[in-house]
């Protein structure tokens, strides 16, 4: 071999093994940074021909799913009675590489990338078979959908329903809400449009209020936290009285506390724990929680789930009940004021516990993920977020939920024919209108839903309208129309 070729034959190999350390560098190191980079358009263009799976309801009927388009991005999703399952499907946009609910949440089982589907994928690319996503079979029901958009309609609000047994969420309702087919097309100019619109609206209608939003203050639905802590404490029982002033001055401060009514809790100088959750008076739950302290009310409300975030799989915002208080600040969450803040989804966890003989269970959305061979890869177990109220006591707390709805300051709730278990809410927010709330389950002998309602800006009466007024009537219309099918 003359010298020349000898030169020759090593400058080869050199550029044969440069080239291959840069394909190798491509494939299998800088593959994941290169198909995430914002340029590379062709990774976003094939991310697309897959034919997304449906989004389906607990009956089968199909919510959201995808259909061919003319454009580089083969298919376009589109949405059914889009405003009313807003908060649940979210929307998907390909333009602008946006999505929420969950579309976005089950994104994986969706497009079919998720583990469970990997010898899929394998199966679909050795056959030749155009490449598709999973189906997600939610848990909602659509005659529980119905109900409470329907209730709610005229009201900036949430309606939250759940399966106390197994925490399956059975509704989720957001008003006011938006159309995601607006916001899921191809035009960006359109959409860019439709989402300024609905960054200026009034009510926020992008925000999912049953599980995120500005939280609300959750006014006296709190008394069956402070309840529950009180008969947890060992202390007190349902029939534990308490002083019944018409007026209560904080500890430490000038400020005075009053009764919804002006007077005292009842008749008499005193007044039981199950009369003044009943009446749903303040005064008396404010000297509880001074008497039982911010620690103990604080571990019984994190029991309940306050102040830790769930995946149903959408992320909802923590419940909020401050670290430490003081005596007055305590005093004004035993009733469910001051800087005690709720999602509606977390006090429907509260009276799903309570419904299931105190046990809170983890809230889920998604039953099961459907191959496109309709075999079932992913089925939700229900899981226990752990006991919240001893089993004796949580007996005593259904007791005087349901006396708040038979006879006392819920009666708006009343069914005809079935005991229903419950609590309203009327709080307070400074000089702005009041927060309307109900929360309860039914049966309350063998409970099949539990139920939270939230109307903000006093439901269109300022401060004169109440919870009972309001709030109970929309639970009674969603739970008649549950129970009724």
């Amino acid at each position: 071999m003359t010298k020349e070729v000898r030169r020759l034959s090593i400058v080869i190999l050199v550029m044969f093994m440069v080239l291959l350390a840069s394909t190798t560098w491509i494939q299998a190191i800088a593959a994941d940074n290169l198909a995430e980079h914002p340029q590379n358009k062709r990774t976003l263009y094939d991310s697309y021909e897959v034919q997304r799976g449906d989004i389906i309801l607990a009956d089968g009927t199909v919510i959201a799913s995808s259909v061919p388009s003319d454009d580089v991005f083969s298919f376009q999703r589109v949405y059914q009675n889009p405003e009313m399952w807003a908060p649940v499907t979210g929307y998907l946009n390909p333009v602008i590489q946006s999505s929420t609910g969950i579309e976005a949440a089950a994104n994986d089982y969706l497009t079919g990338q998720s583990d469970s589907q990997f010898f899929a994928r394998i199966e679909r690319l050795l056959s030749g078979q155009p490449p598709r996503g999973s189906s997600v079979q939610l848990s909602l029901d659509p005659v529980a959908q119905q109900a409470a958009w329907d209730a709610l309609q005229g009201y900036q609000g949430s309606v939250i329903v759940m399966e106390p047994k197994t925490g399956r969420i059975l509704a989720m309702v957001s008003t006011p809400s938006y159309d995601t087919n607006l916001l899921a097309s191809h035009d960006s100019a359109a959409v860019e449009e439709a989402y300024q619109q609905l960054l200026d609206a009034e009510g926020d209608p992008l925000f999912n209020r049953a599980i995120a939003g500005n939280l609300n203050p959750p006014g006296s639905t709190f008394k069956v936290v402070v309840a529950a802590a009180a008969l947890e404490s060992g202390k007190y029982t349902a029939n534990s009285a308490l002083p019944n002033p018409a007026q209560y001055q904080l500890p430490q401060s000038t400020n005075i506390v009053t009764n919804a009514s002006g007077g005292t809790c009842g008749p008499g100088e005193t007044v039981t724990i199950a009369d003044a959750l009943r009446l749903s008076c303040n005064i008396p739950f404010a000297e509880l929680a001074v008497e039982l302290g911010d620690a103990t009310i604080r571990e019984q409300a994190e029991k309940f789930g306050w102040n830790e975030s769930f995946e149903t799989p959408l992320t909802s915002t923590p419940s909020f009940y401050p670290p430490t208080l003081d005596d007055a600040r305590t005093a004004l969450s035993g009733f469910g004021q001051g800087d005690v803040t709720a999602t509606p989804l977390q006090i429907v966890m509260m009276s799903a516990a309570i419904a299931n003989d105190g046990v809170v269970m983890a809230p889920t959305m998604i039953d099961r993920v459907i191959a496109p061979d309709l075999a079932i890869e992913f089925e939700t177990v229900a899981s226990e977020v752990g006991r919240a109220v001893d089993k004796k006591n949580n007996e005593t707390l259904v007791s005087m939920m349901t006396a708040n709805v038979a006879n006392g300051a819920a009666g708006g709730a009343r069914i005809e024919g079935v005991t229903v278990a419950g609590k309203t809410g009327t709080a307070e927010n400074d000089d702005r209108p009041y927060t309307l709330w109900f929360t309860g389950f039914a049966p309350a002998e063998d409970p099949e839903i539990a139920i939270a309602v939230v109307v903000e800006d006093g439901g269109g009466q300022g401060q004169t309208g109440s919870g009972d007024e309001i709030a109970a009537p929309i639970a009674k219309q969603v739970m008649e129309a549950v129970l009724n099918q």
